[in-house]
């Protein structure tokens, strides 16, 4: 379980923009700190990873599959990290890079697995990503064994909480975000909730969560429930069976935990006459379908994200590196700051242990991070000042989450609530703070 306390922290909204191809390394140069960025080169690791100093961040991010949307600003997070990694001097006196592949998603795990033994072979001092929980489930055995250190931006799984001693996350587990959610569809009103969710390590524990939260506040779950069968595939692409049943057991909302297969879902709930105001989505599928519907057809439907809203010089400085390496807009900024602070966390953990192997970053994390207290710091290069006059940090970053507690979750974060505006966007409402 989960203590949840109101605050109204802006968190940010999710816009659908997929990519089908990103190049994208670091070695960037140009910073984020002050008045913002100017300008970014991008170049591989090739040039700069003969030397054993260099900190070399690799990155399994969804380019193709299911989740590539959150593939931008995931990626765009770390590069931007590196650059002002580079900005500041480097770690240890030696200048960053990146090796960016492919994690793909769950529907065809050789993506990750070839992406995983390229990090490993190329032995970098550590790994950003996966987005997808069972992508993660499907190398981080491969990351533990090589004792390389992973940290993801956006896994969620409660599976995945104290896994593996290389295994970080800067997002919350499910149970944070299961507990907001439940919390508020129950706040709403409905005693009687059906969930279509897909049988997902990410999706089944998600679901498990807000039922949870949704029967110790006085509810129901009338369809999709643990034991019950009523899963579907990933993948899948009809609907009728599924949403004919939901609205068969009665429910007062339907909660759809899915990712690419809600675009089908949603026409079938509509064809069956279902009132859309009183659907919930969560952070897998609460995106922006403003070109996939017509105006009004997701009005007053609500969803949850974790994660802090990507805002002010930081938003303005992700975008500026995105454009100078891809050529294009950033249009999300979904775990963007999650990714950024991953990579952040990373290199100041080598700075404070004199090394950039994955042991030495490993053994450091939690304490810049504020495990055991210390002086806040917010950018990379204040962080390193201190570290050098032999203080304790603890970093304070963008995504506004906790120190990393014994199970290497982050022990707070945020949850946004969104509501669907007539454009069928999301649009932020509140937050909840979750301690895990």
């Amino acid at each position: 379980m989960s203590a949840i306390s109101i605050r109204t922290r802006a968190l940010g909204g999710l816009a659908l923009a997929a990519t089908s191809a990103l190049v994208l390394a670091g070695c960037a140069s140009g910073s984020t700190s002050g008045d913002g960025a100017s300008s970014y080169a991008a170049a591989d690791c090739a040039a700069d990873s003969t030397s054993a100093n260099t900190f070399k961040v690799g990155s399994i991010l969804p380019i193709t599959g299911s989740l590539a949307f959150l593939g931008p600003p995931e990626i765009a997070g770390v590069g931007l990290a590196v650059a002002d990694i580079n900005a500041a001097g480097g770690v240890n006196g030696s200048k960053a890079c990146l090796v960016s592949t492919d994690s793909g998603d769950s529907s065809d795990m050789t993506v990750s697995t070839a992406s995983a033994e390229d990090l490993i072979k190329q032995k970098v001092s550590v790994v950003i990503g996966a987005a997808s929980s069972s992508v993660s489930l499907n190398v981080v055995d491969s990351f533990t064994e090589a004792k390389i250190v992973e940290i993801s931006p956006a896994n969620t799984a409660a599976k995945l909480s104290g896994y593996s001693p290389f295994y970080f996350r800067t997002a919350p587990p499910d149970t944070v975000q299961g507990s907001a959610l439940g919390q508020l569809i129950v706040g709403d009103g409905n005693a009687n909730v059906a969930f279509i969710v897909f049988n997902d390590a990410y999706g089944t524990g998600l679901r498990d969560s807000t039922a949870m939260a949704i029967e110790e506040g006085g509810g129901k779950v009338t369809y999709g429930a643990n034991g019950a069968g009523q899963e579907f595939p990933p993948g899948q692409t009809t609907f009728s069976a599924e949403v004919t049943a939901a609205i068969a057991s009665a429910p007062d909302a339907i909660v759809v935990i899915a990712f690419d297969e809600t675009k089908a879902i949603i026409p079938e709930l509509v064809a069956q006459g279902w009132d859309m105001s009183k659907v919930y989505f969560t952070d897998g599928n609460t995106g922006s379908f403003e070109k996939d519907f017509e105006p009004g057809t997701l009005m007053d439907a609500q969803g949850t994200i974790p994660g802090a809203k990507a805002e002010g010089t930081f938003k303005d400085n992700m975008t500026a590196y995105w454009t100078a390496v891809q050529g294009e807009a950033l249009t999300d900024w979904s775990y963007g700051a999650e990714s950024y602070d991953a990579t952040i966390l990373a290199a100041l953990a080598a700075t404070a242990g004199g090394a950039t192997d994955p042991e030495t970053i490993q053994k450091n994390l939690p304490a810049v991070s504020g495990a055991d207290g210390g002086e806040k710091c917010t950018t990379y290069a204040d962080c390193v000042a201190l570290l050098k006059d032999g203080k304790k940090i603890q970093y304070q970053g963008p995504s506004a989450v906790g120190p990393f507690n014994k199970n290497n979750d982050p022990s707070s974060a945020f949850i946004g609530i969104y509501k669907y505006d007539d454009k069928n966007v999301p649009v932020w409402v509140s937050a909840v703070e979750g301690k895990s």
